[in-house]
């Protein structure tokens, strides 16, 4: 399957045709090198999740707790850039078949130029863009850029957001809805947000675009909670956590990460 906002829609799609919701597991480039980020992301899309999110480690990054701020500093000591992140999703898409998005945040790609960052992006065979930052006011430029080339733009909408201005912000997006499923960072927790279920059923009211969850699930069992009310399960720091937590031994860490997706998987399809 080619990348673009097509291939996302097409597996979404898919996943809704099962009865279940789809699992998306994020992974940053450069962690805990270039080649470990891509054995990473093509080990997770192997094991089951069906959208690959690759971050685009970043000095600042709001949104990320300190497991992913931990992965992010140690790609950015290794020297990532941008076109490591471009051969990423390049390399693990070839590999898979599983579409795959971009995670970052706005600075770095308006530094880099968005009709550059999209160009090079659909050239990696990129399904589009999860820009966390990025309010719908000044996103024109980019979803211009992101159009003319066939990727999606997915935004995020959080408990806070009122009625009308989810609304606004799914009627700019497309691919799906990021629903961050409560206020603060990401990160593993003990239990899902009860803001979670909310929040997606008031998205649903404004857009037929599939509404995924992230920021908290961490297990099969949370996942298969958030697959009973949600489009998508998105999963990063439980990702991130198992490799940081075998150290220098990578191969012992993607294994770990086999496990995870595939228990995670199997929570999204109801078989725990």
């Amino acid at each position: 399957m080619s990348g673009t906002v097509e291939a996302l829609d097409a597996t979404l799609a898919a996943t809704r045709a099962e009865g279940r919701a789809a699992l998306i597991g994020y992974f940053p480039a450069g962690f805990p090198s270039v080649d470990g980020g891509i054995r990473a992301a093509v080990a997770l899309a192997e094991a089951g999740c069906d959208v690959l999110e690759i971050g685009l480690p970043h000095s600042d990054p709001v949104l990320d707790g300190p497991v992913i701020q931990t992965a992010d500093d140690i790609a950015l000591r290794g020297g990532v850039r941008i076109a490591d992140v471009m051969r990423t999703i390049r390399e693990a898409h070839a590999a898979t078949g599983v579409p795959a998005l971009c995670m970052t945040y706005w600075n770095p790609v308006d530094r880099y130029g968005p009709e550059r960052f999209a160009a090079e992006l659909a050239e990696a065979g990129g399904a589009g863009c999860i820009l966390p930052d990025l309010p719908v006011e000044e996103s024109e430029v980019w979803r211009k850029a992101a159009a003319a080339h066939g990727l999606a733009t997915v935004f995020v909408v959080a408990p806070s957001s009122r009625d009308d201005r989810l609304a606004t912000i799914t009627a700019a997006g497309s691919g799906f809805v990021y629903a961050a499923s409560l206020m603060g960072v990401t990160g593993t927790r003990a239990a899902v947000s009860r803001d979670a279920e909310a929040l997606v059923r008031r998205t649903r009211a404004t857009t037929e675009l599939p509404v995924c969850v992230g920021l908290g699930v961490s297990d099969a069992a949370q996942a298969a909670e958030v697959a009973g009310y949600a489009d998508g399960v998105i999963v990063g720091s439980a990702f991130v956590k198992r490799l940081l937590d075998h150290g220098q031994d990578e191969e012992a860490g993607v294994r770990a990460l086999r496990e995870l997706a595939a228990d995670l998987a199997r929570g999204v399809r109801g078989a725990v």
